[in-house]
């Protein structure tokens, strides 16, 4: 058999089996006759290439939906969203923890018709409605999706795409969370370090403040406890010189 005819066949997809090869081969002879040169090899390359099943065709890929799912109680609500495109691939990404969907929801009609693979393109369109901490889920949960749907397009983890892998392992870290005094603070890390966790992160939120003169900048009346009426504690409320002193005393 010829080299040719053998990769031909070696490289066909499991659907295409040598007897329908040749079977469709010579269903396409009569035609293929009557061409010489470059058509020939053009058509005898669109034959083969008619069989061939593509997971995804980066270039063509668009956004054609983008909706979003609520958890609540994950401890947080995380509003988790799903960009569809015309493939049928899904990316997935999810607006930062106890912020609303809003935030997200009203950037699909900007990212509709969109090529998810042009990443950087799509996040300087969308930027300029993002801001710091929970306003920037939408911006910052789509970028996560057009990675995802990029790496699924192109066949390789986002970490390939942003360079390489760095490395095997990955240190785990333990949170805790804010309570109400330093020292119950102090003894949830305690029990953090004993159970051999050496990468520890602690919130120091404004509650800790509440009582004591002078560290909040607030309108009078707010409740920074668990009936507070912001959306989110940081949400206008600045921490003064003295109340940043405070915490790190």
């Amino acid at each position: 058999m010829k080299p040719a005819i053998r990769r031909c066949l070696d490289d066909a997809p499991r659907g295409l089996d040598r007897r329908s090869f040749f079977k469709t081969l010579g269903l396409g002879a009569a035609g293929a006759m009557a061409l010489t040169g470059e058509a020939a090899a053009d058509a005898a390359a669109n034959l083969v290439q008619a069989n061939v099943k593509r997971a995804s065709e980066p270039s063509a890929l668009k956004i054609t939906d983008l909706r979003v799912a609520v958890v609540v109680g994950a401890p947080f609500t995380c509003p988790i969203l799903r960009v569809d495109t015309n493939q049928g691939l899904v990316g997935w990404g999810e607006v930062r923890d106890g912020a609303s969907e809003t935030y997200a929801l009203f950037l699909k009609s900007r990212v509709l018709g969109e090529n998810p693979c042009n990443v950087d393109k799509i996040f300087r369109k969308l930027k300029q409605f993002g801001s710091h901490a929970r306003q920037a889920g939408g911006v910052c949960g789509l970028e996560m999706a057009m990675m995802d749907l990029a790496g699924k397009a192109w066949g390789v983890p986002c970490w390939q795409m942003l360079g390489g892998k760095f490395r095997d392992r990955v240190r785990l870290y333990a949170d805790t969370t804010e309570r109400e005094t330093p020292k119950e603070q102090g003894a949830m890390l305690k029990a953090r370090m004993d159970r051999g966790i050496t990468f520890l992160k602690q919130d120091f939120g404004i509650g800790l403040l509440r009582n004591v003169p002078g560290t909040l900048s607030m309108p009078l009346g707010i409740d920074t406890g668990g009936g507070q009426r912001v959306m989110h504690p940081f949400t206008g409320i600045p921490i003064t010189d003295k109340g940043i002193a405070w915490l790190s005393d």
